[in-house]
């Protein structure tokens, strides 16, 4: 028996767009989607909706949720944010641990968000780039043991290329742009 797992990484981010968003924002390292971006999230969703997914994860950054938005809304699934599916916390790109928006700012606009869901932990900052590969290969393995059925694990390129080397023991770069969408058939599970 085989099921899919299916990894995105998010849409083109708005600050790549529009360079002063970084020094005028409250959620510095939280852009949300360009225009471009949510065009690739609803190229994403056009090409997963007949997928027989059956549960959506996101790290809680904005342009993951935004990215796995439009595809919850199409097959009316709950999106799991998961923490450790987060961004490197890399201190010589993110100076502190990042704000990311509420509970609160969030849940109006995004009612397909589970704010059951519980996750283990919160990474911690700062990270190496070896321990962020951990913590995205520990959480994934976990997830597929906890859940059934086919998965999609919309993150950042860490998260992506941590799971494709993982599973697929491909060694070197993993090109994974935004709005890149892998696909992994599991054997024998």
């Amino acid at each position: 028996m085989s099921r899919t797992l299916y990894l995105a990484r998010h849409g083109h981010r708005l600050d790549f767009t529009n360079t002063e968003w970084f020094n005028l924002a409250y959620h510095r390292y939280d852009p949300p989607l360009s225009d471009v971006g949510w065009q690739q999230a609803s190229i994403l969703a056009a090409n997963l909706k007949q997928k027989k997914i059956e549960h959506i994860f996101a790290s809680p950054f904005l342009r993951c949720i935004q990215t796995a938005y439009p595809l919850a809304q199409k097959l009316d699934l709950p999106i799991k944010l998961e923490p450790n599916l987060g961004e490197w916390l890399n201190a010589e790109w993110i100076s502190k641990i990042p704000t990311l928006y509420s509970q609160t700012s969030l849940r109006g606009i995004y009612p397909f968000i589970d704010w059951k869901y519980n996750f283990l932990y919160k990474p911690s900052y700062p990270e190496t780039l070896g321990q962020a590969h951990f913590r995205v290969y520990s959480t994934i393995n976990n997830l597929l043991e906890k859940y059934n059925n086919d998965l999609l694990i919309v993150g950042h390129s860490i998260t992506v290329s941590s799971a494709i080397k993982s599973f697929t023991k491909q060694e070197g770069d993993i090109s994974t742009p935004f709005g890149c969408l892998w696909e992994l058939v599991l054997e024998g599970e």
